[in-house]
């Protein structure tokens, strides 16, 4: 790594700790990650952690930088040691929460939370989180989720999963297999050694 690009990721980690944002000593930046925490709440990046905002970094391209947002003053954000994220988006209005050695593919977005109540009347004014929907979600060790796929609240996905580009995880997956689709469904199970 040249001079520049260690003088960068100090200072970009140096920008994390200013946002409030808790661990990532050693994460490693390619651009400038967004990050909104609301007081109170906790982002935790364990070591590791590379966070690519640009898409000079990523073959494919990247929408957006990452983004990393909180809503609720409990809400929080955990993402485990050797992670990678690619202009992924990460919102929690309760909690999402990653595991270690995770591979967050380009423009994937994870949210806890669905924005807005489903009662047309309610639905620009309503801000309760029980009326709204909001439900914990959890991404357990070593799970890959391939470009442009939608996590969505109270969603587990078991370790060593693969979730393919452009799915809809709108349910739980269990662990050491191969999911896809709208909604996302089991398709295989992976070996003990791979695929």
């Amino acid at each position: 790594m040249g001079l520049g690009r260690t003088l960068y990721s100090w200072y970009g980690r140096q920008c994390l700790r200013w946002r409030g944002v808790q661990g990532g000593t050693a994460a490693r930046l390619f651009g400038v990650p967004l990050v909104t925490r609301a007081s109170g709440s906790t982002i935790y990046l364990g070591q590791r952690v590379a966070l690519c905002s640009s898409a000079r970094w990523n073959p494919v391209g990247v929408n957006h930088a990452v983004i990393l947002r909180t809503l609720f003053a409990d809400a929080e954000i955990r993402i485990g040691d050797d992670c990678g994220l690619s202009g992924a988006t990460i919102c929690a209005a309760h909690s999402v929460c990653i595991g270690r050695d995770c591979l967050i593919g380009a423009n994937v977005v994870i949210t806890d939370y669905d924005f807005h109540a489903v009662a047309p009347a309610r639905r620009r004014s309503e801000t309760a989180r029980a009326a709204i929907g909001c439900a914990p979600v959890v991404i357990e060790d070593n799970v890959w989720i391939g470009m442009n796929a939608i996590v969505l609240k109270g969603v587990r996905i078991g370790r060593n999963s693969v979730i393919a580009a452009g799915s809809i995880v709108t349910r739980s997956i269990p662990e050491n297999c191969l999911a896809g689709g709208n909604p996302a469904r089991p398709l295989r199970l992976l070996g003990i050694m791979g695929a």
